[in-house]
C-alpha cells in the first residue's frame, strides 16, 4: 500500500491496521475500540483511576508514560517539535500537527451531522458532543458535568480557589488562560475582533458576538414573566430583578441595597465624594460614565433620539421614553401605598417619601433635612450665596429655577 518496510512482522501488522482502520480491541466498560492492545490497556486505566507514572518535580500522576514525558517538558521548557514553516516549537507532536494544519488549511476531520470540518480529531470529538449532548467529565464536588476535560479542570478551580495564570504587568491572577489573554489586551490596547458592519473593535470574541446582535436585532434571551427579549443574558438577569424585587448589592456604609452592581458603585461615590468621570470640555465631574455621556451631548448639541409623534429630539434614549409616555399617558410606576401612578421612576420615589416621612438629605451646615436631593441643593445655596439662574432681561439672579420663572412673568406681563 505505502511500501514502508519493517524489521519485525508484528510492527508490519500494527502498521497495516492504519490502512484498514481496524480497531479489534474493545473496552468492556465504555465500548471504546482501539487499534492496539497496549492502547486498550492504557485506556482502561482511566476507568480504574490508575495513575502509575508520577512527576518527580510536582508529584502529578498520569496513567500513561507518554503523558508524563510530555508533562515534564513543562518543567524543563523543552519543545522538540518544530514547525518547518514558521519555526514555532511545541512540547508534543499532536500540538505540532494541529499547528501545521493552520498553514495548509487542511481540515480532514468532518462532522457527519453538520459537515463542520476540523484540523484534528480531538476537536471533532469535542464538537460531536454538541449534537449528542454528551458530558462525560463530571465534577466530584458539585456533580456538574462538562463536555470537555479542560472545562472541568477550569471549573474545579472555583472549588479550590486556584488561579495559576498570573499577569506579568499587574499580578492579577486567573483560573484559566483565556481570561488572562483577554486581560492582557487591556494593558496592550489590542482589539483583534472587529465588527464588519461598523468597524467597532473588541478585545475578545464574545464581546464582538454580543455587539453584532445590535446590528442584526437578534434578541435570544426572553423573560418568562413579561415576554420581553434581550440581546444579552446579563440584560435579562438585570430585568428579571424588576419582577423579583431582588436587591443583592448592599452598601457596606449605610446598608442601602441595590438591584445592580453598577448602581452600588455609583451610590458609594456619594459617601466617598469621588467623581472619577470628568468632561474634557468644561471639567464638570460625575460619579458614573452614563451621566458624563449625557452631559457631553450638551456640548455637541447631539439629539439622536426623536419622537415620531411630535418630532421633539432628545440627547438620551431614557428621556425619549419618558416623553413618549406623555402621548400614550402610560404610567407604569405605581405606589404600593395609595396606587397613585407615575410616568417615571424618580417621580414615584419622590412621592413615596410622603408616606414614609423619610428625610435622607441633610444639610452639613445647619442639619436641616429634606425629602429630596433637589431641595437640599437649593437650600445649600442660601449658605453659599450661589444664584445660578440669571434673568436674560435684567440680569437679576436667583438660587432656583422656579423663582426665575416667576420673575420672568413680570417682564412678559
Amino acid at each position: 500500500m505505502c511500501n514502508r518496510a519493517f524489521s519485525r512482522q508484528t510492527h508490519l501488522i500494527r502498521h497495516q491496521q492504519l490502512h484498514s482502520d481496524e480497531h479489534p480491541y474493545v473496552c468492556d466498560v465504555c465500548n471504546k475500540a482501539c487499534r492496539y492492545k497496549n492502547s486498550l490497556i492504557k485506556h482502561k486505566r482511566k476507568h480504574r483511576g490508575q495513575r502509575t507514572y508520577h512527576c518527580e518535580v510536582c508529584n502529578k500522576a498520569f496513567s500513561r508514560r507518554s503523558s508524563l514525558i510530555t508533562h515534564q517538558r513543562i518543567h524543563s521548557g523543552e519543545r522538540p517539535y518544530v514547525c518547518d514553516v514558521c519555526n514555532k516549537a511545541y512540547s508534543d507532536k499532536s500540538s505540532l500537527i494541529k499547528h501545521i494544519h493552520k498553514h495548509s488549511g487542511e481540515r480532514p476531520f468532518v462532522c457527519d451531522v453538520c459537515n463542520k470540518a476540523y484540523g484534528d480529531k480531538r476537536s471533532l470529538i469535542r464538537h460531536t458532543r454538541i449534537h449528542s449532548g454528551e458530558s462525560p467529565y463530571r465534577c466530584e464536588v458539585c456533580n456538574k458535568a462538562f463536555s470537555r476535560r479542560s472545562s472541568l479542570i477550569t471549573h474545579q478551580r472555583l472549588h479550590s480557589g486556584e488561579r495559576p495564570y498570573v499577569c506579568d504587568v499587574c499580578n492579577k491572577a486567573y483560573s484559566d488562560k483565556s481570561s488572562l489573554i483577554k486581560h492582557k489586551r487591556k494593558h496592550s490596547g489590542e482589539r483583534p475582533y472587529v465588527c464588519d458592519v461598523c468597524n467597532e473593535a473588541y478585545g475578545d470574541k464574545r464581546s464582538l458576538i454580543k455587539h453584532k446582535r445590535i446590528h442584526s436585532g437578534e434578541r435570544i434571551y426572553r423573560c418568562e414573566v413579561c415576554n420581553k427579549s434581550f440581546s444579552r443574558r446579563s440584560g435579562l438577569i438585570r430585568h428579571q430583578r424588576l419582577h423579583s424585587d431582588e436587591h443583592p448589592y448592599v452598601c457596606d456604609v449605610c446598608a442601602k441595597a441595590h438591584r445592580y452592581k453598577s448602581s452600588l458603585l455609583i451610590h458609594k461615590c456619594l459617601h466617598s465624594g469621588e467623581l472619577p468621570y470628568v468632561c474634557n470640555v468644561c471639567s464638570e465631574a460625575y460619579s458614573n460614565n452614563c451621566s458624563l455621556m449625557k452631559h457631553k451631548r450638551l456640548h455637541s448639541s447631539e439629539h439622536t433620539y426623536r419622537c415620531e409623534l411630535c418630532n421633539k429630539a432628545f440627547s438620551n434614549k431614557s428621556s425619549l421614553i419618558r416623553h413618549q409616555r406623555l402621548h400614550s399617558d402610560e404610567r407604569p410606576y405605581v405606589c404600593d401605598e395609595c396606587n397613585k401612578a407615575y410616568s417615571n421612576k424618580s417621580c414615584l420615589m419622590k412621592h413615596k417619601h410622603l408616606h414614609s416621612d423619610e428625610r435622607p438629605y441633610v444639610c452639613d451646615v445647619c442639619a436641616k433635612a429634606y425629602r429630596y436631593k433637589g431641595s437640599l441643593i437649593i437650600h445649600t445655596r442660601m449658605h453659599s450665596g450661589e444664584r445660578p439662574y440669571v434673568c436674560n432681561v435684567c440680569s437679576k439672579a436667583y438660587s432656583d429655577k422656579s423663582s426665575l420663572m416667576r420673575h420672568k412673568r413680570l417682564h412678559s406681563s
